[in-house]
């Protein structure tokens, strides 16, 4: 729910102040600036919440702290590559890739009832996916029409 929050407060923001400063509405940038805002967020949650993050994934997945570590640089990594006009469009696919690949680790998590922030297993639980799928889908959509193919 915290990126979610995140993402559309700071797209609000972006979007008014790009108006206020440019003269125009920018929905695509807006768009991308927001979600470079919400990875530099979840990122931050993979070295605070480091031992929460490998018990989200699988037992056999090797090198789990490494895992959370390298996918929290790469969501920094993400983050700058949006806001970089050069580089938007290639980043978003790699992160529409990325969205879809951990998809299942949610999955498995929200089975086992992890609750990734206190690292245990009282977790929301299954009826989490309720929630998490349609997110995980706002966030692949987000993604390709403010990197990708921005109508707007």
């Amino acid at each position: 729910m915290k990126p979610l929050i995140v993402l559309l407060i700071t797209f609000l923001i972006a979007l008014f102040s790009l108006k206020i400063t440019g003269g125009q509405y920018d929905v695509a940038l807006a768009g991308r600036i927001a979600m470079a805002v919400m990875l530099v967020f979840t990122s931050i949650g993979h070295f605070a919440f480091t031992k929460g993050m490998e018990m989200m994934m699988p037992e056999f997945i090797p090198f789990k702290k490494a895992f959370v570590y390298f996918t929290g640089v790469l969501e920094i990594v993400f983050a700058i590559g949006l806001l970089l006009s050069n580089y938007h469009v290639i980043t978003g696919w790699v992160m529409i890739a990325f969205f879809i690949l951990l998809l299942p680790m949610n999955v498995y998590a929200a089975v086992r009832h992890v609750n990734h922030e206190k690292a245990t297993y009282d977790g929301n639980g299954p009826t989490y996916l309720w929630f998490r799928v349609p997110l995980q889908i706002l966030f692949i959509l987000w993604t390709y029409f403010s990197a990708i193919n921005y109508p707007f």
